[in-house]
């Protein structure tokens, strides 16, 4: 029995057993409020309502890059600029004295190329190389061609700028032009070339990712940029000399379209696979389709070359349909305005 001096004894001897009981429950009482006083998570649980959970750190968005957003400038040139492609990067149809004619030049790179003017304009920490050729396609630039080595091995981890364009040579240009220039009664003529071009631009649609992803792979943090092709004809009067009728003209500028849109899908499919993984580099796309209007095939100051014939070959000379010197200062301000615009999205500082 306790001891009527203690406090359950005292309680006991006032209240009886029922007060012994009661002062238990009391206890209980007390232990339970001042759990859930010093514990608000245990008092939230039990009662709910009315308690407000505390606001979480806040996630970065997903499409936000990993590192620091740099300017689209110095992402460019923190590196090497290296120029790909075929003849219209190469610069045939821009050329400006006999070293440019040099017939042991395969590749036919010229002083005029738009690449002289992008790696110029800017300073690139790398340096710059030009490494386009006449008449590459996407399986060229892969495996080389002529006895050049793949324009691909001229990436690398420290390359910050890729410019290219290809594309034009996979579909057959050349060929189509000649269809449209040479008109055989046993031949397709024009547009009659029409369903070859359409399973051209289908392989096309394959390689063309291909040789992007492998572009990026090699040269993770540059920004690749892609250039459609210009459209060579006006689309109200025709051209004298050539045999390729108005309704051919806008044919042919047609397909010239549809090529770039094929390239701009591309080139947007890949930046979107690159920002979805917070890489450091870009895809990017330049639309040079209206980028000679005025100064098409023909026009008072062309910016496209017309057709010239090799009298002594009876064939086209390579500069045929290819851009002039004016036509390659074009071009280069759309590369150096889409190198200083960037991609549209947060550059990231590379990890």
């Amino acid at each position: 029995m306790a001891s009527p001096r203690s406090w359950p004894g005292r309680v006991r001897a006032r209240l009886g057993e029922r007060g012994s009981a009661l002062a238990v429950l009391v206890l209980l009482l007390v232990l339970v409020v001042g759990t859930l006083v010093a514990m608000p998570a245990t008092r939230c649980e039990v009662f709910g309502g009315g308690c407000r959970k505390p606001a979480r750190e806040p996630h970065a968005d997903p499409a936000e890059p990993a590192g620091r957003p740099v300017d689209p400038v110095a992402a460019a040139t923190r590196g090497a600029y290296v120029a790909l492609g075929d003849s219209y990067s190469s610069g045939v149809g821009a050329e400006a004295g006999a070293a440019d004619q040099n017939p042991l030049d395969r590749c036919h790179r010229t002083s005029k190329a738009y690449y002289h003017q992008v790696s110029t304009a800017f300073g690139f920490a790398g340096g710059g190389s030009f490494w386009a050729c006449s008449g590459a396609t996407t399986g060229d630039v892969l495996k080389g061609k002529g006895g050049e080595p793949p324009q691909l091995g001229r990436l690398g981890a420290g390359t910050s700028l890729v410019t290219i364009s290809i594309g034009g040579n996979d579909i057959g240009f050349s060929k189509i032009l000649a269809g449209c220039v040479v008109k055989l009664p046993w031949s397709k003529g024009c547009q009659g070339q029409g369903p070859d071009i359409a399973t051209r631009m289908a392989t096309l649609r394959q390689t063309l990712p291909d040789l992007v992803t492998e572009i990026t792979r090699r040269a993770p943090r540059a920004r690749v940029i892609m250039m459609a092709y210009p459209r060579a004809f006006s689309e109200v009067s025709g051209v004298d000399g050539d045999n390729i009728t108005v309704a051919d003209q806008r044919w042919l500028n047609a397909r010239t379209h549809d090529l770039g849109e094929l390239v701009r899908e591309t080139a947007a499919e890949a930046d979107e696979r690159i920002a979805a993984a917070h890489g450091a580099g870009s895809v990017e796309f330049v639309d040079a389709y209206s980028a000679f209007a005025g100064h098409e095939v023909g026009s008072t100051d062309p910016y496209m070359n017309g057709l010239a014939v090799s009298l002594s070959a009876l064939a086209a000379e390579p500069r045929s349909f290819h851009p002039t010197v004016k036509g390659h200062e074009a071009l280069a301000g759309l590369f150096i305005a889409q190198i200083k615009k960037g991609p549209g999205r947060p550059l990231a500082e590379p990890r």
